[in-house]
């Protein structure tokens, strides 16, 4: 099978990049995997693809960044998407070319802009598919309506949680596209474990305020108070770093909270820790919290929307605590601490629980997915698991919601405008 993934710049850094790599690179032992990205801004990716996978460019920023067409907006990617502005008439003329150029068996989009793209554009032999790395309420509802529109021409769409892709049959009346969730993976570690032993917290990701750093600091600073021996080591940077460096000095914590900065891979960095911690307010997935417990981190997490309450179970290979209680995530935390059979006990647990989310089984999930998709298209017919969960009637409500709602926002912008 020919397979060709869709991304928006796999020259950066982040959670859609290394799981499309993850995902091209474990597909690539049996099947032919190319990775093409929209655009490109240095010479080398950050995360190295597997060998097997073939990368390309289709708007090479470095030298085209001043092109007459990259000047104007674009016009197939969606205005209400997150990225508009990074795409233009350029992207939409090398896309549209690519995609009706390829000779792929499955063309696979990674995030909703160019999931449209696919729907409109890719030839009608090749399997569409629509991945969802957010979640579709983060959508704002103009963007959503634009979504029902396209999402229609697709074969299948898959989200990285079961609640959304629950949401996704439920609110978006989408006849005949198959809706199904399948997690991100994380490869198989090369280093040994941690074992338990080493008194640090470890989290990683962009400094954010989503993240709420912030919390998760003032939290660690009554773990501190008991245990003044514990250090919390933060990777990654981002717009909070000098807010979070003001709180750690202002809290008196300079000998035990550290930002690290950026660190590719987090391998050898989780298993220098005994405990994982995340304090998101919002958290499609939560890769991190796959990663540190593939490296046999119990994980204290708050039960964010949607992620984290479909990776840890509770008490068994981590905790989860509720959106932005510092208390609780410091009780949490301090019981770890406190706690070494029980933070061994969970340590294994997060081990054994995390295995499902190693390439094996989610390749195998993914090979059965497409295998199915081109099944049921080639026979004309939608699979079972659409009719069973979609209603008509639902789906329909809420489009009509929010096609009124992008309605009197464009009557409000009118108003707006009639007034200066």
């Amino acid at each position: 099978m020919k397979i060709s993934f869709l991304i928006h710049n796999a020259y950066g850094i982040g959670g859609t990049i290394t799981t499309t790599f993850n995902l091209a690179g474990a597909l690539a032992e049996r099947h032919d995997v190319e990775i093409v990205s929209a655009l490109r801004h240095r010479e080398d990716p950050n995360l190295v693809p597997d060998p097997r996978v073939r990368l390309r460019a289709l708007v090479d920023l470095r030298k085209e960044a001043d092109h007459p067409l990259h000047q104007r907006p674009a016009k197939v990617f969606p205005a209400a998407e997150y990225r508009h502005h990074q795409y233009s008439e350029l992207t939409d003329q090398r896309i549209g070319e690519c995609l009706a150029a390829l000779d792929a068996d499955v063309v696979i989009g990674t995030r909703p802009g160019l999931n449209v793209h696919i729907a409109r554009q890719a030839p009608q032999h090749v399997l569409r598919v629509g991945q969802e790395h957010l979640t579709l309420d983060n959508h704002s509802p103009r963007l959503r309506t634009a979504l029902r529109r396209a999402y229609r021409r697709l074969d299948v769409i898959t989200t990285v949680t079961e609640a959304d892709a629950a949401a996704y049959r439920r609110k978006m009346w989408l006849p005949g596209v198959h809706v199904e969730a399948l997690p991100n993976s994380v490869p198989d570690p090369a280093l040994p474990p941690a074992d338990s032993t080493a008194k640090v917290v470890i989290a990683a990701g962009r400094l954010v305020p989503v993240k709420r750093y912030d919390l998760l600091i003032e939290a660690f600073a009554r773990v501190a108070a008991v245990h003044p021996d514990w250090q919390l080591r933060i990777y990654g940077k981002g717009e909070e770093q000098p807010r979070l460096r003001e709180l750690i000095e202002r809290l008196g914590l300079w000998n035990n909270v550290f930002l690290m900065g950026a660190a590719t891979p987090m391998e050898a960095e989780w298993a220098k820790g005994s405990i994982g911690a995340a304090a998101s307010n919002f958290e499609p997935f939560g890769m991190t919290i796959v990663e540190a417990m593939r490296c046999g981190l119990p994980v204290v997490s708050t039960d964010c929307p949607y992620g984290p309450g479909e990776i840890i179970a509770d008490g068994t290979d981590g905790r989860l605590v509720p959106v932005g209680d510092r208390d609780a995530l410091a009780a949490a935390l301090l019981d770890l601490v406190g706690d070494d059979e029980r933070r061994r006990r969970m340590s294994r647990a997060a081990l054994d629980n995390a295995r499902r989310f190693a390439p094996g089984p989610v390749v195998a999930q993914a090979e059965r997915l497409l295998e199915a998709a081109a099944a049921a298209r080639s026979a004309g017919r939608t699979t079972p698991q659409h009719h069973r969960t979609q209603s008509a009637l639902t789906g329909r409500g809420h489009a009509a919601r929010d096609a009124a709602h992008v309605a009197a926002s464009g009557v409000l912008r009118s108003i707006r405008k009639g007034r200066r």
